[in-house]
């Protein structure tokens, strides 16, 4: 078993905060915080966002090889998380009802629903090539995270 170092959140949080402080593009912040996540978080292979357009969740900014284009609300973990309002952290994504395979090296997920006002905006997803890569310790560290993307959201509208 090898020994990973565990991600500073409270660095990367800094981070996200630095680099959208002051810039009113949404497009230029989500560009910025995919990269920061995926050169970040170490062990992932995909970082990015779907944004909500009515029942559907379509590509935004991201890191990480391409990417299916359009998903559904209540399909696949993305539109489970947009549909539940809920975080999605799935160790084998092999084994969510659903999946939907866009990279077929990704074994495990979390996708972080992106809130406005109680509305659902996008969903912050990141992807492992590794199974069960993402830890509670991880959910609790990205969660400041998606309330900072939150808030870019608002200050956008």
């Amino acid at each position: 078993m090898s020994v990973h170092t565990p991600v500073d959140y409270s660095s990367l949080l800094a981070q996200a905060k630095a680099l959208t402080e002051g810039e009113p593009s949404l497009i230029a912040n989500l560009s910025n915080l995919s990269a920061l996540i995926y050169h970040g978080l170490g062990r992932v292979n995909w970082a990015g966002f779907y944004l909500t357009e009515g029942r559907t969740l379509v590509l935004g900014p991201f890191q990480g090889n391409v990417a299916c284009v359009r998903i559904p609300w209540g399909k696949g973990v993305c539109g489970t998380a947009a549909e539940t309002r809920s975080v999605q952290r799935i160790e084998d994504v092999h084994r969510f009802d659903g999946h939907i395979a866009c990279d077929a090296a990704s074994n495990s997920e979390i996708v972080l629903p992106i809130l406005v006002e109680g509305e659902v905006v996008a969903v912050l997803d990141i992807d492992s090539p590794e199974f069960g890569r993402f830890s509670e310790a991880d959910q609790a560290g990205l969660e400041p995270i998606a309330e900072l993307i939150s808030a870019c959201f608002a200050a956008a509208k």
